[in-house]
């Protein structure tokens, strides 16, 4: 009887511990998954202060620029998909397709507005007005503030996605439906192109 009632106290201390376990790794995994998720909302707040910022700059560079409303539309169109782009992602930044869609956006928009910014520097009136520069130095600001909030989300999405992967974490996460959470990279040509030499 002695050697029974230790054997069903052995079993229940090993259950015990077992669902102690699986209950620490579900909570780091919720901890993560909530972290990379808090980080993306800085990121949705600095784009949304850029999407703001560009009809302004649109709008006072209009006046000097009449003759390249294609330009001036183009940043206005990709302005609208990177929003609407940015809307779909905070909804769910786990979501692959979201943040593909937004890195596609984003990059397309720093494309159009890197030809608007071209633009502006042939016209000296546009660059030397002031509500411009201003416009343009906020943008710059903002842009610096999204790299670094992309930076902090990319590291939560790795460390996310890196317990999410590893043994035994990797069952509780299958067991749990913890899906992989997307990195939020932005394609920019000119950083995969190699610098041209002319002798």
């Amino acid at each position: 009887m002695g050697a029974g009632l230790m054997l069903i106290v052995v079993i229940v201390l090993l259950g015990l511990f077992a669902c102690m376990f699986v209950i620490g790794i579900y909570n780091a995994l919720v901890a993560l998954r909530n972290r990379y998720k808090n980080a993306y909302s800085q990121i949705d707040v600095q784009l949304k202060r850029r999407y703001d910022l560009i009809p302004n700059l649109v709008e006072t560079a209009k006046g000097y620029l009449a003759h390249e409303r294609g330009t001036l539309e183009a940043v206005i169109t990709a302005r609208n998909a990177a929003a609407a782009a940015n809307t779909r992602a905070a909804q769910n930044p786990g979501d692959a397709s979201a943040m593909k869609e937004l890195s596609g956006a984003e990059s397309a928009l720093t494309g159009v507005l890197g030809r608007l910014f071209a633009l502006s520097e042939a016209y000296p009136d546009l660059k030397a007005n002031t509500t411009m520069m201003t416009l343009m130095e906020e943008l710059t600001s903002t842009e610096n503030k999204v790299s670094f909030a992309r930076q902090a989300y990319n590291d939560s999405v790795m460390a996310y996605n890196t317990r999410r992967e590893v043994f035994p974490s990797n069952i509780i996460a299958g067991m749990f439906n913890f899906g992989p959470a997307e990195l939020f990279v932005i394609d920019k040509p000119e950083q995969k192109e190699a610098p041209k030499v002319a002798f």
